[in-house]
């Protein structure tokens, strides 16, 4: 069934935005009343349409990152120790201090009360907790082995959020260094250089050609420095709204995985979180063709995503999952013939665990030869770029000096 994206308002009259998997939108605002909301909007995921990047990362969330792994782990140990499943809840329920991470455990612990499985009760939180999430809790109970499904679980979400934060580490000092160096440049340029001009069009002195460009460039970045600024800012929010237009999108992950040095990155993240998600999920007791519906969904490129659907499809009619995933060749080539293993010796669980730790470790070390060659590439080129600007400078000075004495 599609993934449609939906908007209601509950007997608080508080906004609720999250998805649900339905057959039409009719299906999502029936399932939606008879919880006992308003619908307000429904739309089919693949649409687009969400709000903007930045945005998001300012959306505060009852449970994301490191408090959602806190939650997990808490719970296990309190059920670990024998504690009731309403009673494990009402111990949680003290320690968070945000109003809304409070209300959201309240409201799971009343509806697991009332009788409903802890699956169906995060269910019901609409968007808080993710499909993966809450197949891996529905698995547990069906297993009887709640506990040792949230430790797994809780151990998926760590991992995750550590590769995560490591790419986000690795890319925070480039960034920062690279907004240093331009507005170095646009000060040196801007304001620097200018001065030189005026002082040599008072002298009335014949300069080089190299000189001339150098303070003709100069003055340009004086005079429209506010465009200089804008047209990136421009050019990064037209970015952010393209790629919400799933075409588009598609066409920009496609172009991606086809560069050399960051496409191969790129394949090689999502694989190790593909096969993160799909072994965390078979070792719980989740079917094959379940969890491919839902690691298909914790992949961001939508290249690959897409391959994945397809291999599901051939899944579903009897291929192997290593030749289905291979078909699109976008995949590692080692990573399928691990998966390829795992098949053959009846524990692709334990394979895919052991493939997503090769190319976590694999791309840590990407990062940090990137990392360790680009912050000493954009110092040179910093220091290339102040050297000639300083010699376009001087030159005609030292020439004026010889002439003089």
């Amino acid at each position: 069934m599609p993934l449609y994206r939906y908007k209601a308002l509950n007997a608080r009259g508080e906004m609720l935005d999250g998805q649900m998997d339905a057959a039409s939108d009719a299906e999502v605002a029936l399932r939606l009343q008879e919880l006992g909301h308003l619908p307000v909007e429904a739309r089919l995921a693949s649409e687009g349409g969400g709000e903007p990047a930045w945005k998001t990362l300012f959306k505060p969330r009852p449970f994301a990152g490191p408090r959602l792994v806190q939650f997990t782990q808490q719970l296990a140990t309190l059920l670990g120790a024998g504690q009731p499943l309403d009673r494990a809840l009402t111990i949680l329920l003290d320690l968070p201090e945000e109003p809304a991470a409070k209300r959201t455990i309240a409201e799971i612990r009343d509806a697991v009360r009332s009788g409903t499985a802890l699956s169906a009760a995060l269910e019901r939180q609409h968007g808080t907790f993710s499909r993966l999430y809450i197949n891996m809790v529905r698995a547990g109970e069906a297993g009887g082995s709640l506990e040792d499904t949230l430790q797994r679980l809780a151990d998926y979400l760590e991992r995750s959020r550590a590769l995560r934060g490591r790419v986000i580490n690795a890319l925070i000092y480039p960034a920062i260094l690279l907004v240093m160096v331009g507005l170095s440049l646009m000060f040196l340029l801007g304001y620097v250089v200018p001065q030189f001009a005026a002082m040599y069009e008072s002298l009335d002195a014949p300069l080089p050609l190299f000189t001339k460009l150098v303070l003709a460039l100069g003055l340009f970045v004086r005079d429209w420095w506010i465009v200089l600024l804008v047209v990136p800012a421009l050019a990064i929010w037209w970015l952010d709204r393209r790629l919400r237009d799933p075409a588009f999108r598609t066409r920009f992950d496609g172009w991606l995985l086809r560069q050399k040095l960051v496409g191969s990155l790129a394949a090689r993240l999502e694989t190790a979180r593909l096969a993160r998600t799909l072994g965390t999920l078979l070792r719980n007791g989740v079917p094959l063709m379940a969890a491919l519906g839902i690691g298909k969904t914790v992949v961001g490129n939508r290249v690959l995503s897409a391959d994945v659907e397809a291999a599901a499809e051939d899944v579903k009619n009897g291929a192997g999952l290593s030749a289905a995933l291979g078909k699109g060749k976008r995949f590692p080539r080692l990573a399928l013939q691990m998966v390829q293993v795992g098949e053959e010796s009846g524990a692709l669980d334990a394979m895919l665990l052991k493939t997503a730790d090769t190319f976590e470790q694999e791309t840590g070390q990407a990062l940090d030869r990137m990392l360790a060659a680009l912050v000493p590439a954009v110092t040179m080129l910093l220091a290339l770029v102040v050297m000639v600007v300083i010699l376009a400078v001087l030159i005609p000075i030292y020439d004026l000096t010889n002439v003089i004495g």
